[in-house]
């Protein structure tokens, strides 16, 4: 009896931590901006930089740096409910013909992970990212999700969100970027730590150029 007790207090706490508590933290944020996330804490934590995080509201935004974001990570940002299966079947067949396997995760997936988990790679921290976007969809609007991820996406050591990274990579303001600057700031988003926006290679700026092509193609939420 007292083992079937304990059985049922264990899976209590676990359901209160894997399920009620997201879906309070979400609810929470939906108006409230974080202090901090668990990514850049666990950063921090790992001997990282201090975390370099100024939150701006989407409408204070450039409207390129919005645009160019969800042309280089997300075109389909506005049409999909967190995961974007037509992205996820071409990767596949892609795989299949021999081709590195590349990502398809949206923005909302990868708002779930820079907003509640931990950098690495793990089925644990997949499934939560699935439940946690799954969440975020349903409880935030689409507004909601772009401003959380432009605002607390690794952006370089330490670095998170636009207006820190438009002042350390290209000494401006989220607000005043260009177009071609907005385009160079997001074609470094998969690899921030590694790539430069204000002395881009030869990769970085062909990534820019297609981008810039892509930003008046895709759609954004109507305050971007």
């Amino acid at each position: 009896m007292r083992i079937r007790r304990w059985a049922l207090r264990s899976l209590a706490i676990v359901l209160l931590i894997a399920v009620v508590l997201p879906v309070a933290a979400i609810a929470v944020l939906r108006s409230v901006r974080p202090l901090f996330t668990v990514y850049m804490a666990v950063r921090m934590l790992g001997g990282g930089r201090a975390p370099d995080y100024r939150w701006t509201k989407l409408p204070a935004m450039s409207p390129y740096i919005v645009r160019a974001v969800v042309a280089a990570e997300d075109a389909r940002f506005m049409q999909h409910r967190g995961f974007d299966w037509t992205e996820m079947q071409s990767a596949v067949r892609a795989s299949q013909r021999g081709r590195r396997l590349r990502g398809a995760s949206t923005i909302s997936m990868q708002c779930a992970r820079s907003v509640f988990l931990w950098p690495g790679r793990s089925a644990v921290r997949k499934g939560m990212e699935v439940y946690l976007t799954v969440l975020l969809e349903a409880l935030w609007p689409k507004e909601r999700i772009l401003e959380m991820y432009l605002n607390v996406v690794e952006w370089g050591d330490g670095t998170y969100g636009c207006e820190a990274a438009a002042q350390r990579h290209l000494q401006t303001s989220c607000a005043r970027l260009d177009a071609e600057q907005a385009a160079r700031l997001a074609a470094i988003l998969p690899n921030p730590r590694r790539w430069s926006a204000s002395q881009p290679g030869r990769y970085v700026r062909k990534r820019a150029a297609t981008i810039r092509e892509r930003m008046q193609q895709v759609g954004v939420p109507r305050s971007g």
